[in-house]
């Protein structure tokens, strides 16, 4: 299902709008439904990204020290 929706633009941008769209073979309507499209795609692709990051910060990682750090004189003798 498809709804409407009202964008108000200086002259100019509608001017530059519709030339732009013609040269695509496209309408303006066109245009803003594919970038807002676009957009919300985006959002929803960072937003399960920041989740399954998160869920792997949760998860913890061992990074081969297996749970035993050196004691802070041991990791700076020299």
């Amino acid at each position: 299902m498809y709804k409407n929706l009202t964008v108000r633009l200086e002259d100019e941008t509608m001017r530059r709008a519709t030339f732009l769209a013609a040269r695509r073979s496209t309408s303006v309507s066109r245009l803003v439904a594919d970038v807002i499209e676009r957009l919300v795609r985006d959002g929803e692709a960072y937003e399960q990204a920041r989740i399954e990051a998160l869920a792997d910060l949760a998860s913890g990682h061992d990074l081969g020290s297996a749970g035993q750090l050196p004691l802070r004189e041991e990791a700076y003798e020299r």
